[in-house]
């Protein structure tokens, strides 16, 4: 069985152990109980959620998956076009908001969902992303998001998402040559993002700015709790999990 990371709590310095989920959920297309179940047991404080239904009676089906998870809405969805943003209680929301991305006619239209969130004494930029399947538009989509990334103006940061980018792509590899690929500095769990019996791939990941210290990243198979038939009912991506040391803001 998977050893469990590290849980979330504030240290007497004002560090907080936050616990991050990056997670495409096929708009609820699948089995949402199985879907909460995994949420549920990986304790998260954000998830970074993808493909969040975005259409016909959106808000409805994400206050419906916030309530199952035992968790918040508090961003993204239909106005990001697909990110969302959930938290526990223990997160204080400062501010929240959408992002929609310039659009490539024939392209479906991306966003970004982010939040600047406080955990006590630290505070953590937020953003969720599920960029293009084109790689020119991947691309210029990268450094958009870093623009934003910029804009939230927070010392410390995280960047989780569905990249549609490997490892050794133009993109993963923008953002992983500015910000901590949480797999590659840490590495826990399992690496690859896509379906269980799909190719193996990592297309999915959590980055975070170089001050945060990644106490470890990866996909949650094993994790107690975490069933492989949930997994395997609940969407068409597996889950990424990360655990991170957040210093305090001055």
């Amino acid at each position: 069985m998977l050893k469990d990371l590290p849980a979330s709590r504030t240290e007497s310095d004002g560090t907080a152990v936050v616990r991050v989920l990056s997670y495409n959920i096929r708009s609820m297309r699948d089995d949402v109980a199985a879907l909460a179940r995994v949420i549920r047991a990986c304790a998260p404080d954000v998830v970074c959620v993808q493909e969040a239904p975005r259409f016909f009676r959106w808000r409805k089906a994400a206050a419906r998956l916030a309530r199952e998870a035992e968790l918040v809405y508090t961003t993204g969805g239909g106005t990001a076009s697909g990110p969302m943003i959930l938290t526990s209680l223990r997160a204080h929301v400062e501010r929240a908001g959408d992002v929609l991305l310039p659009r490539t006619p024939a392209l479906h239209q991306r966003g970004l969902a982010t939040a600047v969130l406080r955990f006590g004494r630290a505070r953590l930029g937020v953003i969720s992303c599920h960029l293009s399947i084109n790689a020119d538009e991947r691309y210029g989509q990268g450094r958009l998001l870093l623009d934003h990334l910029g804009a939230l103006d927070v010392p410390h940061a995280v960047v989780a998402g569905d990249l549609n980018d490997r490892p050794d792509g133009r993109t993963f590899g923008l953002l992983a040559g500015t910000l901590q690929d949480g797999w590659a500095v840490e590495p826990w769990g399992r690496e690859h993002t896509t379906r269980l019996d799909d190719p193996l791939q990592r297309i999915d990941a959590v980055f975070a700015t170089h001050d945060v210290r990644v106490l470890g990243c990866g996909v949650p198979m094993g994790l107690p709790g975490v069933r492989e038939a949930d997994l395997r009912a609940a969407t068409d991506h597996l889950p990424v999990l990360a655990a991170l040391r957040v210093p305090a803001t001055a």
